[in-house]
């Protein structure tokens, strides 16, 4: 290696752009390489391949959540580019890194692929390693999710967070709604997008191990002489058959005889109470379906409510990814 070769600025510039790396890194590597530009970025990314190697056990927990959706809103994509300091994830070189990767990441449909995409010049796979060698941490992709439809909307909450949302038509308010619904997505976590979508035996376990625990509580808060938590039969709008919902309307009937209640008022009194036992009975809906949750904006109302309100739409899937 010849250590006369003259490195000028504009060179070490150059390679820090290209690159990322410090000034000091990439001078060195430029006089390693005698002045070569491939060399030298070839000279960094062996230094990350050693960096990766050292700290592949380490655990990437923080990071960046970001998306992106194409410039006709039919294709989205989200990822999490993953790092292990707070510091780092929100550096503005970092962040910018992510938001490339999610542009790169809009034309692939798997994890997979992607990491195996070119990127300027290197694959993905091979820029996450030089780049833990330039930022001297571990750097990952911890999610990946893409979503197609009519029409997509996004919302980032504070990097930790990125939702997608599809919906069926591109209609005037279209963008407004996708995002109101990513926001709801990325709040309140939603796994499925309604109770149409359970599994009977899923409902049928889950429903078994909530009435165990609010059975457990009772019984500390009646030896501590608190009112008792309502123990619900079910928690699924799936197992509200109108058999059970006729029964529950019997029941109701039968509380206001015994209440002395006019008949004459039973009409006005009636639709609260089914209301009330809906919302008592379907816990496991409002919990996990998207259109079965109270609207965030608007609590009167439910995400599917709210989106029929907004004209002849329909919320046809979304993604969630989460640095946590």
């Amino acid at each position: 290696m010849s250590t006369t070769v003259k490195i000028t600025a504009a060179e070490v510039n150059k390679l820090r752009q290209a690159t990322g790396a410090g000034m000091m890194d990439c001078k060195k590597a430029l006089v390693e390489a005698e002045g070569d530009f491939d060399k030298a970025i070839e000279v960094l990314r062996k230094k990350g391949q050693k960096v990766a190697a050292k700290r592949a056990d380490r655990d990437s927990s923080e990071g960046a959540a970001v998306s992106k959706v194409n410039a006709d809103n039919t294709v989205g994509v989200a990822i999490v580019l993953g790092c292990e300091t707070d510091f780092v994830g929100k550096n503005e070189n970092f962040l910018a890194l992510a938001n490339q990767l999610a542009e790169t990441a809009l034309n692939h449909d798997s994890k997979e692929s992607f990491l195996a995409a070119d990127f300027g010049g290197m694959t993905v796979a091979d820029k996450l390693i030089e780049q833990t060698g330039v930022i001297g941490e571990k750097l990952d992709i911890k999610a990946f999710e893409k979503l197609e439809a009519p029409f997509v909307g996004t919302y980032v909450h504070i990097n930790k967070i990125a939702a997608l949302v599809g919906l069926s038509a591109k209609v005037d308010a279209a963008d407004t709604v996708a995002k109101d619904v990513a926001m709801q997505v990325a709040s309140m976590g939603a796994t499925t997008l309604s109770y149409k979508d359970f599994d009977p035996a899923f409902i049928a376990s889950e429903t078994e191990a909530r009435i165990a625990v609010i059975e457990k509580d009772n019984i500390e808060l009646g030896r501590l002489g608190k009112t008792l938590k309502n123990v619900p039969k079910y928690i699924s709008m799936a197992q509200l058959t109108p058999e059970v919902l006729a029964q529950a309307e019997a029941d109701a009937k039968a509380e206001l005889k015994a209440e002395g209640k006019p008949e004459q008022i039973w009409d006005r009194i009636l639709p609260g109470k089914m209301d009330r036992f809906v919302s008592d009975n379907t816990t496991l809906d409002k919990e996990q379906c998207l259109l079965d949750q109270d609207f965030i904006k608007d609590e009167k109302k439910t995400v599917a409510q709210y989106v029929a309100s907004q004209g002849a739409v329909e919320v046809t899937g979304f993604k969630r990814v989460t640095l946590g």
